[in-house]
């Protein structure tokens, strides 16, 4: 049976591995009839700044880990040139399961965006990971996981180098948000331009980590 929402699936737990486990068994839409399995979140509990994607991809899904692929690639170089180590970091997505198509053959699966129905019904889980992490900065990175956490309407291309807040209520905390595009659009975009949204991506991720900084000084 699929429900409407993964907050029944989502154990009252601040545990990660409790929560890793149980989303394996979430059925709170209807992605995971297709993917190869849920891909939570990765890195470290008390993780001061914490980055989210939108849903794991074709290698993601089969690794069982978040940004291990292309886009993760895209994403490691991003942090080594901001001077950031990932190590520390926390890392995950809105949506927990890959959605896709296959290609004409039937072979290649070509990634899908999440609807705006799959991205709501996937929020407990990543409202349980804020919970679970606390982090100082939050870094939304793409349309799909602004908008899971600041409203259907955000335009993130009119707000990066801000520094925001999710609305009041949908969280227990309150963590400096910082957006910046995906790191996946930077593969998808024009060649001759991708060293320029390169570069905006790295100082995203850098004026994230000033912002991180100063929230955890004495």
């Amino acid at each position: 049976m699929v429900h409407s929402t993964a907050a029944d699936f989502v154990p009252a737990s601040h545990s990660l591995a409790t929560l890793a486990r149980a989303v394996e068994g979430c059925r709170g839409c209807g992605l995971y009839a297709d993917a190869d399995q849920a891909v939570f979140g990765s890195g470290s509990r008390s993780a001061a700044m914490m980055l989210v994607g939108e849903q794991p991809g074709d290698q993601e899904d089969r690794a069982g880990r978040p940004f291990v692929g292309p886009a993760g690639r895209v994403l490691d170089d991003a942090l080594h040139a901001a001077q950031i180590d990932r190590e520390p970091l926390y890392v995950t997505n809105a949506v927990k399961h890959f959605k896709f198509t296959r290609d004409d053959r039937g072979k290649r699966r070509i990634h899908q965006t999440p609807s705006r129905t799959e991205v709501v019904a996937c929020r407990p889980w990543l409202i349980a990971e804020l919970t679970s992490v606390q982090p100082e900065v939050l870094v939304l990175m793409g349309a799909t996981a602004a908008k899971s956490l600041l409203g259907n309407d955000f335009r993130l291309t009119r707000h990066r180098g801000e520094v925001l807040h999710v609305p009041s209520g949908l969280l227990d905390s309150d963590p400096d948000v910082v957006v910046t595009v995906h790191p996946s659009s930077i593969l998808r975009g024009p060649a001759d331009q991708r060293d320029e949204a390169f570069g905006g991506l790295v100082a995203d991720l850098r004026f994230a980590a000033d912002v991180a900084a100063k929230s955890t000084q004495p």
